[in-house]
């Protein structure tokens, strides 16, 4: 099982990697310049395989992290006899953020915020 899902992020990786190298061919011998306002078919597709291959790793762990916040946050509210903001602080950078990785996130015009924002009273 782990091999199997080491192979297949190492495929994506290499078809990521050749679909950069061969836009950059195209590029540089100046035959089919891609206009600068689209992005190219292979630049679109190399960011969608890269969002598999990034979520592959992230999701899990986010969907991890916020499990983990939710049972502490709950902890908390126990043990603090109903305090709703203890558990608060601890449930919104937990359970909030991002969840997904997307193509806008890797091109960096979108932030990637693991933790959520702080709460605040």
């Amino acid at each position: 099982m782990l091999r199997r899902m080491r192979t297949m992020v190492v495929l994506t990786m290499v078809i990521c990697l050749s679909s950069q190298v061969a836009l950059g061919e195209i590029r540089e011998s100046g035959t089919q310049d891609p206009p600068t306002s689209e992005p190219s078919v292979w630049s679109t597709a190399g960011y969608g395989v890269l969002c598999v291959a990034t979520n592959i790793l992230y999701m899990p762990a986010k969907v991890v992290y916020a499990g983990l916040g939710s049972i502490t946050g709950g902890l908390a509210w126990l043990l603090t006899a109903g305090n709703t903001d203890t558990a608060k602080s601890i449930w919104s950078p937990s359970v909030g953020g991002t969840y997904v990785i997307t193509p806008a996130m890797l091109r960096d015009e979108e932030p990637i915020l693991f933790s959520g924002e702080s709460y605040s009273k």
